[in-house]
């Protein structure tokens, strides 16, 4: 789909980048000529990602370990990065997320939820962007919501309270860093399956099949097609995009949305008795 050097010349920051969709789209963009640092809280996970990346593509990945909730050690990581090279782009990627019933939380398991998914990206956005702003640089910020940022959700409350203030902070920052020259969007996945996130969130197999099964595509996505969307809001062929969020996920909330779209599993059956009532 895209020029082999589409982000040549491009340095990202990926959080989380370590595993999953964070790893997948750190493939995507070195393979398109990018340069990347990626960071998380497990050191032996990021130095084995990157060595793959390094040994794919022959050029360094710079990893650091940080718990993205130290806004004290976002700043460090970010500021030993820029004394390497400054950053181009920011990928929002972290998260944490579990299935429990709102009443069963504790204080704790909503601080662990939020630290990472709302703070955690508003400490990475603010360091970056200060830079950016200082130095006359323009910047790109891209962060993984959900489509129940706007709809919210049962039995994810604080991921659904987290994901709509990273998105409010998207739109928030779009309008006043666009001077600037910075760009903030979002994309709002739906069902990519991921070791990590499935694990926590799909606990058996039926679990998985309504999960997955549920949009109007009857599939799940595929991370190609998530990083391939991820890459062209980091070029510069998408720089008139700013504060928008993309969902893709199969159709899935507006095809659960709406009143009667139920009837999707009624059979042709169902609908000639129905027409013969008429």
């Amino acid at each position: 789909m895209f020029k082999d050097d589409l982000l040549k010349g491009k340095r990202i920051l990926i959080t989380g980048g370590g595993t999953g969709l964070g790893k997948a789209m750190g493939h995507r963009f070195m393979d398109l000529g990018a340069d990347i640092a990626i960071c998380g809280r497990r050191e032996a996970v990021l130095k084995e990602t990157a060595a793959e990346h390094e040994a794919r593509f022959g050029r360094e990945v710079a990893t650091r370990t940080v718990d993205i909730r130290d806004a004290a050690a976002v700043e460090a990581m970010v500021d030993s990065l820029w004394a390497e090279r400054p950053l181009d782009a920011l990928i929002n990627n972290a998260a944490g997320n579990f299935i429990a019933k709102y009443e069963t939380l504790s204080p704790r398991a909503i601080d662990a939820v939020l630290g990472i998914v709302l703070h955690g990206s508003a400490y990475c956005t603010l360091s970056c962007g200060k830079r950016w702003i200082a130095e006359g640089r323009k910047g790109n910020v891209l962060s993984m919501v959900t489509t129940y940022a706007w709809t919210g959700s049962a039995y994810v409350v604080p991921s659904a309270m987290g994901k709509a203030g990273v998105l409010a902070m998207t739109r928030s920052l779009a309008a006043e860093w666009g001077p600037n020259g910075i760009r903030l969007n979002a994309i709002a996945p739906g069902p990519f399956p991921t070791e990590g996130a499935w694990s926590r969130l799909l606990p058996s197999e039926r679990f998985v099949s309504l999960f997955e099964t549920r949009t109007p595509l009857r599939r799940h996505g595929k991370h190609q097609e998530l990083v391939d969307l991820a890459a062209y809001l980091m070029a510069d062929g998408s720089g008139y995009i700013t504060g928008e969020v993309v969902t893709i996920d199969g159709g899935e909330w507006v095809g659960n949305a709406g009143e009667f779209n139920f009837i999707q599993d009624v059979t042709d059956e169902e609908w000639a008795e129905y027409r013969s009532r008429r």
